[in-house]
């Protein structure tokens, strides 16, 4: 488990996250956001690591299935990048501000 931390399950806590269990979403607060090891939530918790690993586990399958189901991340991307073009396409310096301005909107989503 410890090898496969990943940054984007981090972030589908952020955005999916309301759907896990409180105890879900903090455990994976704690492991992907946090960095805390299998052992130290296992001993702030009074559980074995395999309970927490277990959590994780199901914590992690969860939130890639409803990324796969809504796309969120992929949408946000998707139009993060078509701002992107636009702005690299334009001239107008007030519609460039005016494009940043939506980018780092959606970029803060």
């Amino acid at each position: 488990m410890e090898r496969e931390k990943d940054i984007r399950i981090g972030i589908l806590n952020d955005y999916y996250g309301s759907m896990l269990t409180d105890y879900q979403r903090e455990m994976v607060r704690l492991y992907y956001d946090r960095d805390l090891s299998l052992a130290e939530i296992a001993e702030q918790y009074g559980v074995s690591r395999q309970a927490v690993r277990e959590v994780l586990v199901r914590s992690r399958q969860k939130l890639l299935e409803w990324e796969d189901r809504l796309h969120l991340l992929a949408k946000l991307a998707s139009v993060a990048d078509k701002i992107e073009a636009l702005i690299d396409r334009t001239d107008d310096p007030v519609l460039t501000t005016a494009l940043q301005a939506i980018l780092a909107e959606v970029k803060d989503i």
